[in-house]
């Protein structure tokens, strides 16, 4: 049967892949030549990214292949390994997969040239405008600063530890609370309130699981239509679904992962319900601690993320040229994906180049189509692929198959390791 979504997908995609496959391309046979002319220097100009997610990754490769003699990248960052948090949710009901949500740092710049690059293990505790000073005491000088730090979300979404043992254990624990809760209810409609009620209820049929949003429309972020299709799919597995509910919650078990645990959730008309489980999935947060006492005019009242113009530079009673910042932190106006961080990450990289260089930055960053698809799952091996238009249209294709593990074997080989040979560093 024609599909006439797959088409206009297409149709939609191939200027982004095809402008994407060229410029990489192009800053591939750049980043060969950077590698022989690139020299390391005793006292490099620190280019600082605090961040190592996604976008802050992302940043990082393109300042590697790119930034001229006499700079180099500093990467902060206080995990271990990089927390691929698109898993978490899954890797939260299932067992046996969550040490693959951690992936080693260790070949995130493979192949840069000596010297370009630095990774400081740490937590920030302030910035200036002259240096960043981490809890260990330790200052690290900067001429050029990018903040991509973020949000904080509770558990599932983020999890506290930074070391991955600690991770993992938190992961395993949890597991085990899913899998001994008869009952259990979901607060927060968005994707990781979904794929988690799906999750649980596919892989764990025999157990009751509710789903509670506070709008009519689950994943208020996206259409009309990928709420249709979660919402049958969800209520498909038995899910049952409570939309326009702010239920307030007694908590009897205080020995939980943030506000996770046994728990009466009162409605609005009154009636009580217990659940053996009751878990979070709302409450997003943009990390800005670490400017909060610095530059407090710069982040959102509206928002709390960091104010940026279409370069990128935070802004505030004024531009702060030499400080940018990418990803979830910031207000850029753009879809909250890692999708969006990576063309984020190359507008940061392009014009902190132009600043070395003495020329005014030039790249801006407007958000485009592409950037807002989302990858759904809803259930075992079941999932979508979803994007809407500037236009209003939306495309849906519900998609069938895939692995317990959510192909994060391939994001391993994207950051530089071998999962199979890699997966206990």
């Amino acid at each position: 049967m024609f599909n006439t979504d797959m088409l206009r997908l297409i149709w939609a995609a191939l200027p982004f892949m095809s402008r994407f496959a060229v410029d990489r391309t192009v800053q591939k046979v750049r980043a060969v030549r950077h590698s022989y002319t690139y020299k390391a220097v005793p006292e490099p100009r620190n280019v600082v990214v605090i961040g190592g997610s996604f976008a802050g990754i992302m940043l990082v490769r393109r300042l590697s292949e790119t930034l001229p003699t006499g700079y180099r990248v500093v990467l902060i960052e206080r995990n271990s390994h990089i927390h691929y948090v698109f898993n978490f949710p899954r890797f939260s009901v299932i067992s046996g997969h969550e040490a693959k949500a951690f992936i080693p740092y260790n070949n995130i710049v493979g192949g840069a040239p000596k010297g370009i690059f630095e990774q400081i293990r740490g937590t920030v505790k302030s910035v200036t405008d002259k240096d960043v000073l981490l809890e260990s005491g330790e200052r690290v000088p900067y001429e050029y600063l990018s903040i991509a730090t973020g949000c904080s979300q509770p558990f599932p979404a983020r999890l506290k530890p930074t070391e991955k043992a600690a991770g993992c254990a938190e992961l395993r624990s949890f597991q085990k609370r899913v899998d001994a809760a008869g009952s259990i209810a979901l607060v927060g409609g968005g994707a990781v309130g979904v794929e988690m009620a799906a999750d649980i209820k596919s892989f764990f049929p025999e157990k009751k699981v509710t789903l509670v949003h506070s709008r009519a429309q689950l994943l208020p972020r996206f259409g009309k239509r990928l709420h249709d299709h979660a919402s049958k799919a969800l209520t498909d597995l038995g899910v049952e679904l409570k939309l326009q509910e702010r239920p307030t919650i007694s908590k009897h078990d205080e020995n939980d992962v943030d506000a996770s645990g046994q728990s009466t959730l009162r409605f609005k008309d009154g009636h009580e319900e217990h659940f053996d489980l009751v878990i979070p999935c709302t409450g997003q947060r943009a990390n800005t601690d670490l400017i909060d006492g610095f530059l407090p005019d710069t982040i959102s009242k509206t928002t709390g993320e960091i104010k940026v113009d279409q370069t990128l530079q935070v802004t505030g009673d004024k531009i702060y040229p030499n400080i940018l910042a990418l990803g979830d932190v910031a207000e850029t106006g753009g879809p909250k994906m890692g999708r969006a961080g990576a063309f984020q990450a190359e507008i940061v990289c392009q014009n902190i180049v132009a600043m070395i260089h003495n020329q005014k930055p030039w790249a801006t960053y407007r958000p485009n189509e592409a950037e807002g698809a989302i990858k759904l799952t809803l259930g075992k091996g079941e999932h979508c692929m979803y994007m809407k238009m500037f236009n209003g249209t939306e495309i849906l294709l519900p998609q069938s198959g895939g692995s317990d593990e959510l192909e994060v074997r391939r994001f391993w080989g994207e950051f530089g390791v071998d999962m199979d040979k890699d997966s206990e560093l």
